[in-house]
């Protein structure tokens, strides 16, 4: 897909870096037109070594190709991150002052814009007219993200985090009536997506837990998104915040996310169960807290045992003939003296059933809250395991690939 990655001048133009390598890492064409005032933040060299392609700000370079026009017309998609309250204006104007408003004049694209500013500039009545009237021209404008900004401010405008704005973007052109089917192997695939750590509760205070952060059932969603597919989010409690655009249900329980997911798997072609699931909660939950005294014993805490999700997901689509074409089981094992953690992922993938299970080793500073991951994918159908590592993006995107080629 020819992509124009078009830069406005704000601080958060370095972020557009990491967009622009995710997006050459899923094998599109990337054209990087940055506005002068993007240059005093990240320099043209930058984006044409990461691009692979020549830059330019004005109408009077490559005037033999009649570039201002020529771009416009051949993009398949326009992302302008960090889109500036100035260039906003612009466009809502329909001013062509230099190549990026020139381009955006001239395609008929899919245009997303991603806003970035100081609070008060994205709250001002003028910012907020220009946006509401690019988006009734049909223009995507994602809402910004809200946290900390240049200096000790804090508040929205925010430019959200690169993998997010990759996966919105990507949605808008897997929702055109004519997508690109190699950049949307899901298109038309409605994948159900389980994330975070469940909650047992003790008392209305404390709680049985785990130290699930979500951040690789989060990243799962971004791809499947990304790839075009209907996402749903199952989300326990999570360290991070679901992806834009995606449709997310709350829950804290074990026995909350079995009924959600036992209910979406009906709607659903995949399902992927990469939540951290509490295997055992409290036989009694007390309704008040229970308190440390002197003069009382220790109190015991008798466990029970949560349902197997998902492997009631697997009977309900056996007895029923019908549900998901795939079932995506995740296994965090730790291996021992009787046996290492690709043979306990073996055992756990016959006994469960499932068509794919994912394989994390965990441990102390493993998985758990951190940004990389080692993963193996293991096929009911034998064969040997499929191994990545790196980021929990990248290991995302490799998973979504393997259900992609599942699916056929």
């Amino acid at each position: 897909m020819r992509i124009i990655l078009g830069v406005g001048g704000g601080i958060a133009a370095y972020k557009s870096a990491f967009l622009l390598r995710l997006f050459k890492e899923a094998g599109h064409d990337v054209t990087v037109i940055p506005t002068a005032a993007a240059e005093q933040f990240v320099g043209r060299p930058t984006w044409e070594a990461l691009s692979g392609r020549p830059v330019s700000t004005t109408v009077f370079d490559a005037v033999d190709t009649v570039n201002h026009v020529r771009l416009g017309q051949e993009a398949d998609l326009v992302v302008v991150a960090p889109a500036t309250a100035d260039l906003l204006a612009q466009a809502a104007a329909g001013l062509a002052g230099d190549l990026l408003t020139n381009t955006l004049l001239v395609t008929r694209a899919a245009v997303v814009m991603v806003p970035a500013m100081h609070t008060e500039m994205w709250q001002h009545p003028a910012t907020e007219a220009n946006v509401a009237l690019l988006r009734s021209r049909g223009t995507v404008v994602m809402d910004p993200a809200s946290g900390r900004l240049t200096g000790t401010d804090t508040g929205p405008g925010r430019l959200p985090d690169p993998e997010d704005i990759f996966a919105f973007a990507l949605k808008q052109v897997a929702a055109a009536p004519t997508p690109d089917a190699a950049s949307a192997p899901l298109l038309g695939k409605r994948v159900v997506i389980t994330a975070g750590g469940t909650r047992e509760p003790l008392d209305p205070v404390r709680y049985l837990g785990n130290r699930s952060s979500g951040k690789q059932g989060v990243a799962l969603a971004r791809a499947a998104a990304a790839a075009g597919a209907e996402v749903e989010l199952i989300a326990a409690h999570m360290d991070v915040a679901p992806p834009e655009g995606v449709k997310t249900a709350r829950v804290e329980t074990a026995l909350q996310l079995r009924s959600a997911a036992l209910d979406a798997a009906g709607r659903a072609d995949v399902v992927i169960m990469a939540a951290a699931v509490a295997d055992f909660r409290p036989a009694e939950q007390a309704r008040t807290k229970i308190k440390k005294r002197d003069d009382a014993a220790d109190p015991v805490i008798t466990l029970v045992r949560n349902p197997d999700i998902l492997q009631e997901l697997v009977q309900q689509r056996r007895d029923s003939g019908t549900g998901p074409a795939l079932i995506v089981g995740f296994a965090a094992e730790t291996g021992d003296s009787r046996g290492d953690v690709l043979e306990y992922a073996r055992q756990k993938l016959e006994r469960k059933g499932c068509d794919l299970l994912v394989l994390n080793q965990v441990g102390q500073d493993l998985v758990f809250g951190q940004d990389r991951t080692a993963v193996s994918i293991l096929h009911r159908n034998g064969g040997e395991p499929q191994t990545f590592s790196g980021t929990k993006d990248e290991a995302a995107r490799a998973i979504i690939a393997s259900v992609a080629e599942e699916l056929g």
